[in-house]
């Protein structure tokens, strides 16, 4: 009769409420880190500056899997029950690691980061050789309905409510999506995006299943293998548009090669694997 439904559990809506606190805390950086670097920074120098920031971000990843495939090796009921006790191994199936340990410890590490931030001044003085052109505050004053605009009334803070309701933001929404070159970034940023969580999120088992290993080695093969490689290419292809000083139109023909090198590459999938690993229930009979 306690087989017949299963215990429930509402742990995954602390995950997601955490992963929204989160994903809250730490968008922020990124848009407005580089709309800084892309006005203060010198035009040469924003393409590197760009390629270290989104280089270290894919560092967290990596030591992300790491401490999973740590965490996994622990197991799920550490500190509260006598591991001596326990007699399988993380090679059974039946073994659950301790995949709660990394949320404690992610967050414990993201609280600490997060203190510097609270001693940097409200507003950061522009360098005296800056180009005043480049900025955004520059690009608006140089349009005709933005100097009509820039009164001591308008520059005000706005809330957020009249932000959403007010005209401009529709108007400025419909702007940046009219936008074709955006439009269509956008549009290949999302099928990358896609494909490449998917690939992320389905590794781990299938090396789990067809090559035997546990989730512990898998996860720490996956965060040796996989995503260092990917911050080496952020950061050379900042290098080489530095190097050739790339505008708009070479840093878009330099992003298309490499993005059809990249796909005839992964086009060879189609062409290697191992067969179906045989599952008792779900490719053959358990008779």
């Amino acid at each position: 009769a306690g087989c017949e439904k299963e215990p429930s559990s509402y742990m995954w809506i602390y995950i997601l409420l955490g992963n929204m606190l989160r994903g809250i805390g730490e968008t922020p950086i990124t848009p407005l880190g580089i709309s800084y670097l892309d006005d203060f920074a010198k035009e040469e120098n924003v393409p590197v500056y760009v390629a270290c920031l989104h280089t270290i971000a894919m560092m967290g990843p990596m030591f992300g899997f790491l401490l999973g495939s740590l965490c996994a090796k622990l197991y799920v009921d550490i500190g509260f029950v006598d591991l001596g006790s326990i007699t399988i191994t993380p090679q059974d199936s039946r073994w659950v690691g301790a995949w709660w340990l990394g949320f404690l410890i992610g967050g414990a590490a993201s609280f600490l980061s997060a203190i510097p931030f609270c001693f940097l001044p409200k507003s950061l003085k522009k360098p005296e050789k800056a180009n005043k052109d480049k900025t955004s505050r520059g690009l608006l004053e140089n349009t005709g309905a933005a100097r009509n605009k820039l009164s001591p009334e308008n520059t005000k803070p706005r809330k957020w409510s009249v932000m959403l309701k007010g005209k401009y933001f529709y108007t400025s929404l419909k702007k940046v999506l009219g936008n074709r070159m955006y439009f269509t970034f956008l549009c290949c940023s999302l099928l990358q995006f896609s494909g490449f969580i998917g690939f992320l999120t389905y590794k781990p088992k299938y090396m789990e299943q067809q090559y035997g290993q546990s989730t512990s080695k898998s996860n720490f093969l996956i965060g040796m293998t996989s995503l260092p490689p990917v911050g080496l290419g952020i950061f050379l292809g900042g290098l080489i548009m530095k190097k050739y000083k790339m505008g708009i139109i070479g840093a878009t023909k330099f992003s298309f090669t490499m993005s059809f090198l990249a796909y005839a590459i992964s086009f060879l999938h189609f062409f290697v694997g191992c067969d179906s690993y045989v599952v008792a229930g779900m490719t053959v009979s358990y008779e």
